[in-house]
């Protein structure tokens, strides 16, 4: 019976107790006193088992050479010179070039702790980890909405059906003109809002009050209706219906839509077993106030607004640096103002909280004029508080804008991408089908 010699892993130490590696055709030679200074490692462990030609060695490794003596790892030979950093300097860096996320895994092959990962290079692999649960959450959508076909009863493919209507304009062209229709109402419904406050255009009531004229009451009426079986449609076909009506865009289409009804309500309710008359006026001249929520719906419709609501939410840290400024500047120069102007006897800065306005429209180069310095040392102070007005203001512009552009950029590379995701999920599922349609 011929039995296979056993291969001697020691050859594959040298003299000088190093071990000889080739990582995906790169030969190295490594120092077994630097690979110790990480026992845990999968080339400490090798290490260590090629010594005493153990049995575990095929299993830390894809191959042996023993005319060579080196251990063959099919591996990224790229990524391995990063991984090599770590015994000699104690951390890693990731280069350009490599995915951080394969990265990742190679260091967990080479049984490397992520901890020894630099702090630019773990912000940098949590940016690319949110990238890729973003990409799998579009690529979700997108799966849901392919979905429709597979909807085994009517009423799912109805609410489905609906669903892509109100929700999703690009889906096709009778969703695109609902959503041309909504965007045109909040504009109708804003213009006509500010129409009703133009005092010749207004009507007496009853009382002798002027109120909205009827044709545009009328017309408010009919973009209320609108709105109303928007959201009922909306919130009929969404499959989380919690989930939706807890959504912030969807709490400002209903705050839009309430003060309607309510004020309906408390004009045609018998107020005197209710309440006073007046008080219901003043109800309902601050729901009516409230109607002004409605133009934040354009932002469902606008990607772009949407956009700039994420990038200012990016630039919480500069805005923040900006009102702490400003705070400090309107402290300092309306105290310094109070004390520069108490010798002119006719003095605008009767205290210091009555400067803080002063300090507030000169700081924001509003300048309306009401309150403003006498003497020579108030004017230089107010000099001085308009020119660091003006730099705080502009210090974060920049910022916020390239917060902006990246924001916006990285959204359409992120829907690119979870396109070819689809269309990748696709060709595969494709060639699983005929390869079980051949077998």
């Amino acid at each position: 019976m011929w039995t296979v010699p056993k291969p001697k892993y020691g050859a594959g130490l040298c003299a000088e107790g190093q071990i000889a590696v080739n990582i995906g055709g790169v030969r190295a030679v490594l120092v077994g006193d630097v690979l110790k200074r990480y026992p845990e490692s999968r080339l400490a462990e090798l290490l260590r088992s090629s010594a005493r030609d153990s049995d575990v060695v095929p299993s830390l490794c894809d191959d042996f050479d023993p005319a060579r003596g080196e251990f063959y790892f099919d591996r990224d030979p790229d990524a391995f010179k990063c991984i090599v950093d770590v015994y000699y300097f104690g951390e890693i860096h990731i280069k350009r070039g490599i995915c951080p996320v394969c990265f990742i895994k190679e260091m967990e092959f080479w049984k490397i702790d992520q901890s020894v990962l630099d702090e630019c290079c773990k912000s940098y692999l949590s940016e690319k980890e949110e990238e890729l649960r973003e990409i799998a959450t579009k690529v979700k959508v997108i799966l849901e909405d392919l979905e429709t076909e597979r909807c085994v009863t009517r009423a799912q493919r109805c609410q489905r059906f609906l669903w892509k209507l109100m929700e999703k304009p690009g889906s096709s062209l009778p969703a695109r003109v609902v959503a041309i229709a909504s965007f045109v109402s909040v504009l109708v419904s804003a213009v006509v809002m500010c129409m009703g406050t133009i005092p010749e255009l207004q009507v007496e009531d009853a009382e002798g009050k002027l109120v909205e004229p009827p044709s545009l009451e009328a017309i408010e009426t009919a973009c209320m209706l609108w709105f109303t079986a928007e959201y009922l449609l909306r919130l009929a076909s969404a499959p989380n219906k919690l989930h939706f009506a807890l959504s912030f865009m969807n709490v400002i289409d209903f705050m839009a839509i309430m003060p309607f009804y309510v004020v309906l309500s408390l004009t045609y309710l018998d107020t005197s077993s209710v309440m006073e008359l007046g008080n219901v006026q003043q109800a309902v001249q601050a729901l009516r106030i409230m109607r002004i929520a409605r133009i934040f719906k354009l932002a469902r419709h606008s990607s772009g607004l949407q956009t700039l609501t994420y990038a200012l939410k990016r630039s919480l840290k500069e805005l923040g640096l900006l009102l702490m400024y400003m705070g400090v500047g309107i402290f300092v120069f309306s105290a310094l103002a109070y004390t520069m102007e108490q010798s002119h006897p006719e003095t605008l800065f009767r205290s210091i909280p009555q400067s803080f306005w002063w300090a507030i429209i000169t700081m924001t180069t509003v300048g309306y004029g009401d309150i403003y310095p006498k003497t020579t040392l108030g004017k230089c102070n107010a000099a001085v508080s308009f020119l660091c007005g003006v730099i705080a203001i502009a210090l974060p512009i920049h910022p916020i804008i390239n917060n902006f552009v990246v924001f916006y950029n990285k959204q359409k590379v992120l829907e690119t991408a979870a396109k070819h995701e689809v269309e990748l999920m696709e060709l595969k599922s494709g060639r699983e089908a005929r390869r079980k349609s051949r077998d």
